[in-house]
Order: C-alpha cells, then sequence, then structure tokens
C-alpha cells in the first residue's frame, strides 16, 4: 500500500498525464487501480485519448531495470525501442489528442484577470476574452511575455508548446496613461523613441535603428536579424544593460541609455569573411526579408541550412562544436556545451551538471537519502538528423525542463567527435560495465541523440532506461515520470534504513555524552576535593608557621624580661593583677622604675601581644597601650598596685 507522500506523487503524475483536474475523481480512478499508475493511466487514456495498448502487453514497470535484448526481438522493434535496454514504460502510438486546457495570467497595470482556453484556441481569442474584461480594444492591445518570441493574432496556442501555467501582460501605447505618477512616466517610456546605433562587428559596419519603447528586445533582434542575416539564436550581442535578461521585455524597462544607446552584435563562431562578401550577404538578406524575414530564420528548423537559404556554402557557415575535441578538463568542456547549447536553443534547458562524470555521480547519489536525485545523461551527437528536433521540441520544452529540474541532476556529453566518443565510452565502461558500453557503442548515428537514466544503488549504479532521440514529449515525460516512480520507491527504504542508522546512532551518541559527562563530573569532584585538601593543608602549614613564630616571639620576650624583685625588695615595687578576655587572672611585680615597655612584654610572653589586644585600667578606664611605652610605671600611675584586664582590638 503506497504511502500518504507516494501518493500525492502518484495523483499529481496521474494528473498531469492525464489532464484530469478534478482531485475526487481522479483519486476514485487510482482507487479502483490499487493507485497502480500506469493501470490507471491505461483505463482512462485509450478511452478518452484512443491511445493504443503497450505494443509489449504485459511489460510491468517493476521488472529487471535493464538487460540485453535478442537480435531477433531488436530487429522486429520499432526504431523509438530499439535498445539494448528494457524500457521502463512501454512505448505508445497517439491516434488521436484531447485539447490541453491551458491558464493565463495576465497582467494590466493594477489589475490581474484570468484566462483559460483550449490549446487549439488562438492569440486573438485570447485579446477578444481581455476586450469583455478590461474593457480596451483588442485592436489596441499589445500582448506581451510570450517565451517563444513575437505572435501574431492568428497563432494557435498549440505550435507554440507552452506550459499549463503562463503569465502574460498588456501594454496599450496608444491609450492614455492612467493618472498615478509611477504608471505615467512607465507610459511615457513606452512612447519615447530609442536610438540604437548597432555596429556588426565582422564588416564592421553601424546600423541607426530607431525604435519604440514599446517594442521587445526580440523585435531588434529579429530586425537586425534582417539586417545582417545573422539568425537571433547565432547573435553574440555586446552592450545590452545587465538588466536585460529577457527578450520579451520591452526597450522602455529594459534600461537602456536614452535617447541613444551603442550596441555590438556578431555571429556566434562564424568563419571570417571579407568585406565584400559579408555586405553582398547582408544586402540580399535585407531584400528577401522584406518579404517574410520570420519564415526564413525558422528555415534551419526544418533542415534548410543558413547558408544554402542564402547562396553561401553551408561549410562558410558551419556550427562551433558543442564541445572541444580532447577536451582535458570535463568541467571546462560542460562550460562551452551549455553555451553553445543556449546559443543554439534558447535559455530554456535543462540544467546541466559542470563537473566531472565522478562529480556528478557524487551530487546525485551520495547525499543524504532524501537529497539524492536520478542522474540523467544526455549524449548530443551533431551529425544526427534527430538532434534539433530532439533538443527544440523535446528537451527545451518547459514541462521536461521543470521536471529535470526537480527530480534529477543532468550531465551531458557530446559524441561527435571520435576522441570525445571513445572517452566517454572508457568513462561508460568503468561505471556501468562493458555491456552498457558496448551498447552505447552499436548505436547508430541516426538514433542519436540519447538520454540515459541512471539510478546509484548501494554497491553499484543501475541503468533504468535508455531512450533514443525519435521521440516524443509525451512519452519522454512517461519516462522519466516512471523511473522516478522506481526511484522513489527505492529512495523510501534508503530513508527508512537512514532514519534507523540514525536512530541508533543518536542512541549510542546519547550513551556517550552521558559517559563523558559522568566522567567529567566525577574528575571535576575528584579535582575540587583535591584542591579543597590542598588547600586545607596549606592553611594548616600557614596556621603552623604563624604558632611557631609567635611562640618563638613569645620565647624571647618571655627570656628578656627583668626578673620579677621580691616582696621585700628595698626599691619601689608594682603590684600589676591583669584579667584575660577568658576570665583567667595572672599577677606580677615590677620595679616602679620600669618602663611600661616591659609591661607589654610580659603580657606577649603570656599569649597576648599589644598588636592585637589592648591593656585597660579600671578607675580611670583608660587605654594603656595607647600610653608612651618608655615611661616608667610610676610615670603612668600604675604603682603600688593596679588591676588591668586585656580586651580584643577590633
Amino acid at each position: 500500500m503506497a504511502s500518504n507522500m507516494d501518493r500525492e506523487m502518484i495523483l499529481a503524475d496521474f494528473q498531469a498525464c492525464t489532464g484530469i483536474e478534478n482531485i475526487d475523481e481522479a483519486i476514485t480512478l487510482l482507487e479502483q487501480n490499487n493507485w497502480d499508475l500506469v493501470a490507471a493511466i491505461n483505463g482512462v487514456i485509450p478511452q478518452e485519448n484512443g491511445i493504443l495498448q503497450s505494443e509489449y502487453g504485459g511489460d510491468t514497470l517493476h521488472g529487471p531495470a535493464y538487460g540485453p535484448t535478442s537480435h531477433s526481438t531488436a530487429a522486429s522493434s520499432t526504431p523509438s525501442s530499439s535498445s539494448a535496454f528494457r524500457h521502463v514504460v512501454p512505448s505508445r502510438q497517439i491516434v488521436e489528442r484531447q485539447p490541453r486546457m491551458l491558464d493565463f495570467r495576465v497582467e494590466y497595470r493594477d489589475r490581474n484577470v484570468d484566462v483559460v482556453l483550449e490549446d487549439s484556441s488562438t492569440v486573438g481569442d485570447i485579446k477578444h476574452i481581455l476586450e469583455n474584461e478590461l474593457q480596451i480594444p483588442a485592436s489596441k492591445m499589445l500582448l506581451k511575455g510570450w517565451k517563444t518570441g513575437d505572435v501574431d493574432d492568428s497563432t494557435v496556442l498549440k505550435t507554440l508548446h507552452l506550459p499549463k501555467n503562463n503569465s502574460l501582460y498588456v501594454l496599450t501605447p496608444d491609450l492614455p496613461p492612467p493618472s498615478s505618477s509611477h504608471s505615467g512616466a512607465l507610459q511615457e517610456s513606452l512612447n519615447q523613441n530609442f536610438m540604437l546605433i548597432v555596429t556588426h562587428r565582422e564588416v564592421q559596419r553601424e546600423y541607426n535603428l530607431n525604435f519604440s519603447g514599446s517594442s521587445t528586445i526580440q523585435e531588434v533582434k529579429r530586425n537586425v536579424y534582417d539586417l545582417t542575416s545573422i539568425p537571433v539564436r547565432h547573435q553574440l550581442w555586446e552592450g545590452w544593460p545587465t538588466s536585460a535578461t529577457d527578450d520579451s521585455m520591452t526597450l522602455a524597462v529594459s534600461g537602456l541609455t536614452f535617447p541613444c544607446h551603442r550596441l555590438t552584435v556578431g555571429r556566434r563562431s562564424s568563419p571570417v569573411q571579407t568585406r565584400e562578401q559579408s555586405e553582398e550577404q547582408c544586402t540580399d538578406v535585407h531584400m528577401v526579408s522584406d518579404s517574410d524575414g520570420d519564415d526564413f530564420e525558422d528555415a534551419t528548423e526544418f533542415g534548410v541550412d543558413d547558408g544554402e537559404m542564402f547562396g553561401v556554402a553551408s561549410s562558410a557557415l558551419r556550427k562551433s562544436p558543442m564541445m572541444p575535441e580532447n577536451a582535458e578538463n570535463e568541467g571546462d568542456a560542460l562550460l562551452q556545451f551549455t553555451a553553445e547549447f543556449s546559443s543554439r536553443y534558447g535559455d530554456c534547458h535543462p540544467v546541466y551538471f559542470i563537473g566531472s562524470l565522478e562529480a556528478a555521480f557524487q551530487e546525485a547519489f551520495y547525499g543524504k537519502a532524501r537529497d539524492r536525485k536520478l542522474l540523467a545523461i544526455y549524449l548530443h551527437h551533431d551529425e544526427s538528423v534527430l538532434t534539433n528536433v530532439f533538443c527544440s521540441q523535446m528537451l527545451c520544452a518547459e514541462s521536461i525542463v521543470s521536471y529535470l529540474s526537480q527530480n534529477f541532476i543532468t550531465w551531458a556529453w557530446d559524441m561527435t567527435k571520435e576522441a570525445n566518443r571513445a572517452r566517454f565510452l572508457t568513462m561508460c565502461t568503468r561505471h556501468f560495465g562493458s555491456v552498457v558500453a558496448q551498447t552505447i557503442r552499436t548505436q547508430k548515428t541516426d538514433q542519436f541523440p540519447l538520454f540515459l537514466i541512471i539510478m546509484g544503488k548501494r554497491s553499484s549504479n543501475e541503468v533504468l532506461n535508455v531512450i533514443q532521440g525519435n521521440t516524443t514529449v509525451d512519452e519522454l515525460m512517461m519516462r522519466l515520470m516512471a523511473a522516478m516512480e522506481i526511484f522513489s520507491a527505492q529512495q523510501q527504504e534508503d530513508i527508512k534504513d537512514e532514519d534507523e542508522r540514525e536512530a541508533r546512532e543518536n542512541v549510542k551518541r546519547e550513551q556517550d555524552e552521558a559517559y563523558r559527562i559522568s566522567l567529567e563530573a566525577d574528575r571535576a569532584k575528584r579535582e575540587a576535593q583535591e584542591r579543597e585538601m590542598a588547600e586545607q593543608f596549606r592553611l594548616e602549614q600557614i596556621r603552623k608557621e604563624q604558632e611557631e613564630e609567635r611562640e618563638a616571639i613569645r620565647l624571647s620576650l618571655e627570656q628578656s624580661l627583668p626578673p620579677e624583685p621580691k616582696e621585700e625588695s628595698t626599691e619601689s615595687v608594682s603590684k600589676l593583677r591583669i584579667r584575660t578576655p577568658s576570665g583567667e587572672f595572672f599577677e606580677r611585680r615590677f620595679l616602679a622604675s620600669s618602663k611600661l615597655q616591659v609591661v607589654f612584654d610580659f603580657v606577649a610572653s603570656k599569649g597576648y601581644p599589644w598588636e592585637e589586644y589592648k591593656l585597660l585600667g579600671t578607675f580611670p578606664r583608660r587605654d594603656v597601650t595607647q600610653l608612651d611605652p618608655n615611661k616608667s610605671l610610676l610615670e603612668v600611675k600604675l604603682y603600688p598596685q593596679e588591676t588591668l584586664f586585656l580586651e580584643a582590638k577590633e
């Protein structure tokens, strides 16, 4: 049973393939087929669109992803299926087609109008709807924003190969501007005339061209094509402002210098021509372009070379190679490939990975399971008749570009040159094995271009599909979606395994962290105890030293005291009775002529140094330690007897 995430993807893919926009109806059809995408599509498309069933009968999506086919099978298959790999989605033949519904959001000044039409409608039909909504005559409207350049009212939408959702905007240069200052300034710019001085680099010739501000960059390039014979896709410009990023942008908002701006144009990788040949060619082109310039520019899409149109040998205007021969650095080769691809087919193309094939593997397969993608390898060949159609119509289709960007890492290689072909086959053998390399080696030129879909697995890289150039946009999309379905199932398993592994690792990390914290706590506790013991020992040592020092001082003072006079002494004797802070008393006799310092020394010898204790008299109350220690006891009136008490100093 598919998960909710899988069902959302299946529902989106089912609606994209069948065009059923009613979600309830789409869910009902999928549930009837037990959410089997291919079965549901086969159940709907044959009834509604007249598409035949698979010519492979019971071929399923979940069989082996690839494997060699027998020669008899290859001989009986159609060109689109003659590959050494079994296709993930069987090829189908489209008999008739249900019209697609296209959504347009059209912006006009401060309004947005939503328009829904079938792709069989024309541009004029859009204008008629806007005429009723905006109350603006259709003849006054300039409908801009088309990705394929200018169109007229008779252009059928189907021929433009538009995506389902589109954004356009309306310009009305012939109508008065709105009252707001910003809109007024824009309208004024649209009505201004710009002088473009365009220099043709190859012939060193200047053209002074006048365009209104409402003209688009695409219109300028088409006019330059009429003058220089350089098709728009081959034009190499210098001088456009950095803000001019879209050919559908008007000159008024492109950032051009008003009223005059200089530009330079040349041909991409054009061979050297003489001035006379180039001027003659420009003159011929200008004469023909007056009748139908657009038809000539598009003629190369139908197999007519530019040189054949204007009577010039095709070798003189040969296209630049997609990739340099014997390229040493794959990243530099891919940069040139991307630049040349953009110049040929426009900027709407897959985003090619710039780097080696190994680096593309790393980007696609070796990240977190949720971030992994499929790898799409595009193999280009300039000499194949299918290349231009495949690149311009299929590979550059907006739906294909968007789907590849969201779900794939796209890497490219040019197989035109034999050296580059041999180099890729070597890489292919190393990464995919000799069977895959041999299959690609046996592909004929007219079977190119090829599109390889690669899925990374735990121990190897698996080729899910090889898509040849003779396909359609719908079939290409179906194969990409089918490969994505297989990849999503594998990805869900990888995500589950990765989540379980991360959960186990998280538990182990938490246990290791708890153990580390416990060790840190024990170590900190032990260090604290050691510090405390060391501090106690230090303090004890200091205390002992202080006691020893005090005892030494006491003994010294005790030994230095004069002998105590006897009671029957003939000299005057003072008898002192001293009370300690603890309430004890000690007495001693001193000669009345003895200095007060002798009393202080006696008290200190008993453990009460006069620096820490005060010796106080009773009547009157006085601090004896404040008296002059050199005076005699008789002079300080401590004769014949006196009671003193000790008190600790604050």
